[in-house]
């Protein structure tokens, strides 16, 4: 790896790279959200409040092992750190294929875990692109990551549909197979990776404690917005298929649902760095939450098709906007030395919450139903249009000071 910040070329190259990543990555996430659910559920009994703990877990492994993997890559470079994430990927499918072949519940749930873990890894892929990214072309390089969703979106709802028979009458099984294979293509892709090893000496150690960097009014609202826009996201689509099924939709159904919501997660990243750089991030932000609320609204309308499409289409371009623009905002709290720490603790503190928000979102379309559920994002969006509005008048009066000084 090279020391220096890559050329302009090479800085598109990674980019295209990592964007090509994330597209495999998401892949593996899209089949995993659209299976598991369903795939728990068929071995438990009818209405189970814990079909969702394997997507419970897969945001469990991912809150363990997102700290311990931002100081990784800090140590040993992004190249190493997203190898052994792949690898985890890889191992995770093949669990997850055990645990449908033998029937055993806890295999499924062993699986998940570890592809969890894996995307605390993958995750990093928006970090990576902005550590080699010049600062006016930092925000667009997270955001065109981040847009290779976009080709996952259509290509991994496809290819579970086509293997979820593939070993019929093992239900799933083929799924789980080929996400294992786009975990692989992940691992190969990843090696042409070329990102500058910086603070790696350090570890992530250097620079201010994180309780100072912690108490900035930037970090605090960049977290909440990526926490609770991320949470109410994964509530809504972790319990969507669960609530498909219910109103009696087959898994064609709902994995169109989470094809056309994936879509409208990574679609508006082709534009979202160019809005946040036109009209500020913390407008993004407040448009972003607003969206989601529009989800809830559309859930709480009606429960035909057409409402689960919108309402996934709606809390996906929320999430887009809450998460680039927390991202966003976050590379802005923290010097060179502070990175691997202020990312990890992000992203900690992020799937802490998103691991919660899969566990509740089972219990509560079982227990509560569906209307429920949406009524628990709203006072969650509440607190992101509270922060970044603070934030945003805390900034205005930083303004106004030195010109009343002078």
């Amino acid at each position: 790896m090279t020391s220096a910040l890559p050329d302009g070329t090479s800085m598109r190259r990674n980019v295209a790279i990592l964007a090509g990543a994330q597209v495999l990555f998401q892949c593996t996430q899209i089949m995993s959200i659209a299976t598991t659910p369903l795939a728990g559920l068929g071995m438990l009994s009818p209405g189970s409040p814990y079909a969702t703990v394997p997507i419970f877990l897969s945001n469990l492994g991912l809150m363990l092992v997102t700290l311990p993997a931002a100081l990784l890559m800090g140590r040993f470079g992004r190249r190493a750190g997203f190898s052994l994430g792949a690898t985890l990927g890889i191992i995770g499918g093949f669990t997850s294929l055990t645990g449908i072949v033998q029937q055993e519940f806890a295999l499924l749930c062993l699986g998940a875990l570890l592809q969890g873990s894996s995307a605390a890894f993958a995750w990093h892929y928006r970090f990576a692109a902005a550590d080699m990214a010049t600062a006016d072309f930092r925000a667009k390089a997270i955001s065109l990551v981040m847009a290779g969703g976009v080709v996952a979106a259509f290509l991994g709802p496809q290819a579970a549909k086509w293997a979820v028979t593939l070993f019929d009458p093992m239900l799933f099984a083929g799924v789980y197979l080929v996400l294992s294979g786009f975990a692989l293509g992940a691992l190969l892709l990843v090696q042409l990776v070329d990102i500058p090893l910086v603070a790696a000496a350090k570890g992530g150690r250097g620079g201010r404690p994180m309780r100072e960097i912690a108490r900035q009014p930037k970090f605090i609202a960049a977290v909440l917005s990526s926490m609770f826009g991320y949470a109410v996201m994964t509530l809504v689509m972790s319990a969507t298929p669960l609530a498909m099924q219910a109103c009696g939709f087959g898994y064609g159904d709902s994995a169109t649902v989470i094809q056309w919501h994936v879509a409208a997660m990574f679609i508006p990243a082709f534009f979202t760095g160019s809005l946040i750089s036109r009209f500020g991030v913390l407008r993004v932000i407040a448009v972003g939450a607003t969206l989601e609320i529009g989800c809830a609204l559309v859930n709480f309308s009606g429960i035909e098709f057409a409402n689960f499409v919108a309402a996934n289409i709606l809390v996906g371009l929320g999430w887009n906007f809450c998460y680039v623009g927390g991202s966003t905002l976050l590379t802005s709290t923290y010097t060179v030395e502070e990175k691997a720490k202020v990312q990890g603790t992000h992203d900690f503190l992020v799937y802490s919450m998103t691991a919660s928000a899969a566990a509740l979102s089972g219990t509560l379309q079982a227990v509560a139903g569906w209307w429920l559920v949406n009524l628990a994002a709203l006072p969650m969006l509440t607190i992101v249009l509270c922060a970044v509005t603070w934030l945003g008048l805390k900034q205005r009066h930083a303004r106004a000071v030195p010109l009343e000084a002078q």
